[in-house]
């Protein structure tokens, strides 16, 4: 884990050296154990350096292989390791590390552009093929590590968030307003490949682009699981499905454990991260920590789901630790997190995973975590009405329980100099799930969900949090075996008992019945979901100030309407409407964006 940057030319000048290691600088807290440059003429690679597996130096990056002409920096762990490398070894190739960068490089020498096919992790990868006089970019298949990209006449460059691209300098910071349709309609959520910032955009999940050093670029989409029914799972019941699920989520669980220093679980008790705990103890992890967060509660809402993670700690012997905050707490964190926020994220517990990461940081390096559980196995409740829906009637039904705002609505919002002149977000929406590949209307958005909105919220949100302290999250539920054999189980098998029905038969193997069928619980900051005392403060200071005057995102008619009142700033798909602005105004400002 560590954060990857790095700058080609295309017009026969030197690329930035100086700008690169200002991006690199950017990203030091994700990488806070070593750092590196390497340039090539045409192309510079920056690198700073999480270890994770391969401690010795020997594992450093940029890493370059002279025999082979390859260069490389890379985020993410690669599990599969071990295997690839006695794999390659018995094609002929010789290692000078221990460490799972290095089998890539030579897995590409061995596959070519096809060495992402091999590769069972998660991912964001910068290789120079130096021969070719190519720059080959790889996102993993899931889009659990993230890879910016900002172009411009003559240069490319790229890095693991945004702010580091913002430090590198001469990016154009001027709003999109299609992207700023999508945040405003979808949770705060703008898809891949676009950025709320015209500049700047992302390379998607599951895909690979190759770059000629002349300037000419290539993608192409590697992965795509069918939702669809196939062949090979006919005569599979009820009982079938749920030890092929068990078995999958076993070996998610299983490959997650590869490192060279401890593994943590982030257990909210919870049935996801609660079923990990079992699953790890099942496989005879001893001593194995585990990490709860909890606030204050308020106006009736609970702040806190101890109860449920003390029993399951208590059920498997771990070493658990409760985290405690009070609300004097979270108005200097919510300025941190805005701060580690890659892009803005309005979901209101990303100021939880920022505290819960800064404190298991102290202890662990790795931690799994119970992330996808929900869109892959349809746990949300809005997946369950989905299976009466015709296949034509999936976007009208979608947008009804996800959107927070409708077109119309957000005339009245955003300023015409940064209104969207369609509506973006719908027209989108309606061809993702217009695509073939998808039999029925709920395997149309889970596969929405799984492949394009949670990249760019639960995953990224845990990543930027995690990654602000050196953290590395692994997601066992988001392991691409697993999401393929979801993808293929029929509808009635995952909305069974409330959502996740297969996954809740294979917790009955292993968990107590409590922790399974109790109420879904969210990560609960009262404060902060209700955006009232000193977070409203806060908003309201980053919506009346200087920055926010003279930039007119928003209608001032409309943000004093929300201020007015509380109740109208609830969306029906349960946002608040006034931290979405607030929030989007707070990180512009932070990151100094004018």
């Amino acid at each position: 884990m560590c954060g990857i940057g790095g700058e080609a030319r295309f017009d026969g000048s030197t690329p930035d050296a100086g700008a690169v290691a200002r991006m690199a600088d950017a990203m030091r807290l994700r990488g806070p154990d070593g750092e590196g440059l390497w340039s090539d003429g045409w192309v510079t690679l920056g690198h700073r350096r999480l270890t994770i597996i391969d401690l010795s130096d020997a594992g450093a990056q940029p890493m370059l292989r002279e025999d082979l002409g390859l260069a490389l920096v890379f985020n993410g762990c690669v599990y599969n390791y071990p295997e690839l490398r006695e794999e390659l070894r018995a094609a002929g190739h010789s290692f000078r590390s221990t460490s799972d960068t290095e089998v890539i490089l030579v897995a590409y020498a061995q596959w070519g552009e096809a060495f992402v096919d091999h590769l069972v992790g998660m991912f964001a990868i910068g290789l120079v093929d130096r021969a070719r006089r190519r720059l080959v970019l790889a996102r993993d298949r899931l889009g659990i590590k993230p890879l910016y990209l900002a172009e411009s006449p003559g240069r490319l460059r790229f890095a693991s968030t945004l702010p580091a691209l913002l430090r590198g300098g001469d990016v154009d910071t001027g709003i999109d307003p299609v992207a700023l349709h999508h945040y405003l309609s979808w949770h705060s959520i703008v898809p891949a490949p676009r950025t709320v910032l015209r500049g700047v955009r992302k390379l998607p999940p599951a895909t690979v682009r190759v770059v000629e050093a002349d300037g000419r670029s290539r993608e192409r989409v590697y992965w795509q699981p069918e939702y669809v029914r196939e062949p090979a799972h006919d005569g599979m019941d009820a009982r079938d499905w749920q030890a092929a699920v068990g078995g999958a989520l076993r070996t998610a669980v299983r490959r997650r454990l590869v490192a060279d220093v401890p593994v943590g679980v982030l257990l909210s008790g919870g049935l996801d991260s609660s079923l990990i705990v079992a699953l790890l103890a099942e496989a005879g992890q001893q001593h194995l920590r585990t990490f709860s967060i909890g606030f204050n509660s308020r106006g009736g809402e609970a702040g806190d789901e101890f109860r449920w993670s003390d029993l399951v700690a208590r059920a498997y012997g771990t070493d658990h630790q409760r985290i405690r905050l009070a609300d004097d707490d979270l108005v200097p964190a919510v300025r941190s997190t805005v701060a580690a926020m890659t892009e803005p994220m309005g979901s209101h517990d990303v100021v939880a995973f920022h505290l819960l990461s800064e404190q298991v940081a102290k202890h662990v390096k790795v931690a799994q975590s119970g992330q996808g559980a929900d869109e892959v196995f349809a746990g949300y409740g809005y997946h369950q009405p989905l299976v009466a829906v015709p296949r034509h009637g999936a976007a009208e039904a979608f947008a009804a329980a996800f959107f927070d705002r409708d077109h119309a609505e957000l005339t009245r919002v955003v300023d015409p100099a940064y209104a969207c002149d369609r509506d973006a977000s719908r027209e989108l929406l309606a061809a993702e799930l217009a695509a073939p590949g998808a039999e029925t209307a709920l395997d149309a958005v889970l596969r929405l969900d799984t492949h394009r909105m949670l990249p760019d919220d639960p995953v990224k949100r845990v990543d930027s949090m995690s990654m602000a302290w050196g953290l590395e999250v692994r997601t066992p539920f988001l392991d691409q075996d697993l999401v393929a054999l979801a993808a293929a189980c029929p509808p009635e098998h995952k909305v069974a008992q409330g959502g996740k029905g297969v996954l809740k038969q294979v917790a009955r193997e292993v968990l107590p019945a409590d922790v399974i069928d109790r109420p879904k619980g969210y990560f609960p900051v009262p404060v902060l979901r209700n955006v009232d005392g000193p977070v409203r403060d806060l908003v309201v200071e980053a919506l009346r100030a200087p920055a926010a005057r003279e930039r007119g995102l928003f209608r001032p008619a409309y943000v004093e309407e929300l201020l007015a009142d509380p109740e109208a700033a609830q969306s029906a798909a349960g946002s608040n409407k006034l931290w979405q602005l607030g929030l989007l105004e707070l990180w512009l400002q932070t990151h100094d964006i004018r």
